[in-house]
């Protein structure tokens, strides 16, 4: 085999272990509710999630191209910047996923490609309009995302004010299914793309395609990846985003999950790579507080908070450091 294919092949298998946490820790908050609110087993969930990130994974690819040829020109986007980024990434992702902190995978893989491109090129190199977009993405999605997860729940209270609180939650909960799957669906919108841009991003660079269009393997195997990863080490995540944070029933899990799944279908449409992770985060907090102030725990909400600032300097530092041996190795 030639050099070019033995590179492709090492960062494929970088990015899928990348996607294995994704999956263990991010796909896990697409059904965290599901799952707290007894809705669906843990296992039947994970299953569902599997599905619908595939489904979503096939439905655009215009994050991949974000992640892939966005941040950095695509001539830049060098072996070694591919294999420093994706270790920074999974180095903070590992951490994270066994601390059972639900961080942003997604900001991983940018604090990555950031801190090996900052390394490689200089700040100069990065295509700041596309980066200004992203940042703005992320500063406003979970914002969102918390608004119209508490306005969306209070307008089902007044909506079903006069009925029986368990004849409401035995709806919802047949409801929770529609809204889980729209979930697990954005999410292969958006996060499953992050290793299909690397992947595909390695593939141009070798040679192996001629543009940047993502391969129908690579989001086959990278989606089979996710869910093998939620399998594994979801249920962590799971209980710090679904029952550490507020009390969640069937129809505060349908409000979080449409109201993230809203935020996340529209930026994976922009070609934007948000946290889906803060997102649903920031609606189940939203859904919390129309019941009170003090139903949501703030003080797990605050440990994610602080998890959430570290990520993209964590990743940006390790990828930095790769590089740079990299360079000194060659």
């Amino acid at each position: 085999m030639t050099t070019a294919l033995w590179l492709v092949i090492i960062i494929t298998f970088l990015a899928w272990i990348y996607d294995f946490y994704n999956g263990a820790n991010d796909c896990a908050n697409s059904i965290a509710t599901t799952v707290s609110s007894r809705v669906l087993s843990p296992t039947k969930a994970i299953i569902l999630a599997a599905v619908f990130n595939t489904v979503g994974a096939f439905i655009s690819t215009e994050v991949a191209k974000t992640i892939g040829k966005g941040l950095l020109p695509e001539n830049l986007m060098t072996t070694a910047v591919l294999v420093s980024a994706i270790i920074g990434a999974i180095a903070w992702s590992a951490y994270a996923t066994h601390a059972g902190l639900p961080v942003s995978i997604t900001h991983s893989i940018i604090g990555g490609i950031f801190g090996a491109g900052l390394v490689a090129y200089g700040f100069g190199a990065f295509k700041l309009q596309i980066f200004k977009k992203i940042v703005i993405a992320m500063i406003t999605s979970p914002i969102f995302g918390f608004l119209i997860g508490l306005f969306l729940l209070a307008a089902i209270f007044w909506l079903f004010k006069k009925h029986q609180v368990k004849l409401v939650n035995k709806m919802f909960g047949k409801l929770q299914l529609v809204s889980a799957s729209f979930m697990a669906l954005t999410h292969g919108m958006n996060d499953t793309q992050n290793s299909m841009g690397i992947i595909t991003a390695s593939l141009l660079a070798g040679g192996f395609i001629g543009s940047f269009e993502v391969p129908t393997w690579v989001i086959l195997f990278s989606s089979l990846i996710m869910g093998l990863g939620t399998f594994y080490g979801g249920k962590k995540v799971i209980k710090t985003m679904g029952m550490k944070m507020t009390k969640i029933r069937p129809v505060e899990g349908f409000a979080a999950e449409t109201s993230a799944s809203i935020v996340i279908f529209i930026a994976s449409l922009l070609g934007l790579p948000i946290s889906t992770t803060h997102v649903i985060s920031t609606s189940i907090m939203g859904v919390g507080s129309v019941k009170r102030f003090s139903a949501v725990r703030w003080g797990v909400a605050k440990e994610v908070l602080v998890a959430w600032l570290l990520t993209i300097p964590a990743a940006a530092l390790v990828s930095a450091g790769v590089y740079f041996m990299i360079e000194r190795l060659s």
